[in-house]
């Protein structure tokens, strides 16, 4: 299950977000925002990055104005690896190299097409494993204890 967040500012994009979802087959959970009406992003990334964190979801995509906040709010949470992609070759990697779990991106900084594209390799793309595996292990022994 895909875990989903936006802010005001990247409402637009995530109501488009679940059009591809639901055009896929793949379920989510929407965590808000619900409106494009002013709103903060950490409200609705914690509550995301906390689902992914306990199992309840096993991704996300979160979007806001640039990608940076809800990403900021994403990587403070146990388990979470967010990755905020502007280039579809970056959510590649971000999945192949560092099993990325989180998808951010920002609505004023990427038009649409861009933005599918981005969301659609991050979505088809898996875990590499093998020697990124002792790497991406490393990131949640160093951190969140």
């Amino acid at each position: 299950m895909i875990a989903l967040a936006s802010d005001h500012a990247g409402f637009a994009y995530k109501e488009k977000i679940k059009e591809i979802l639901q055009q896929r087959g793949i379920s989510f959970k929407d965590y808000g925002a619900t409106s494009d009406e002013s709103s903060d992003y950490p409200d609705f990334a914690h509550h995301a990055s906390e689902a992914i964190s306990q199992g309840e979801c096993d991704r996300g995509i979160f979007v806001c104005g640039t990608g940076i906040g809800v990403g900021i709010v994403a990587n403070k949470h146990k388990g979470v690896r967010a990755a905020m992609c502007q280039i579809p070759e970056a959510a590649r990697l971000a999945r192949l190299h560092n099993n990325a779990n989180v998808l951010t991106i920002g609505e004023r900084l990427l038009d649409w097409e861009t933005a599918s594209e981005i969301i659609t390799v991050f979505l088809d793309t898996n875990f590499e494993g093998g020697r990124h595996t002792a790497r991406v292990e490393k990131i949640h022994s160093l951190t969140n204890k």
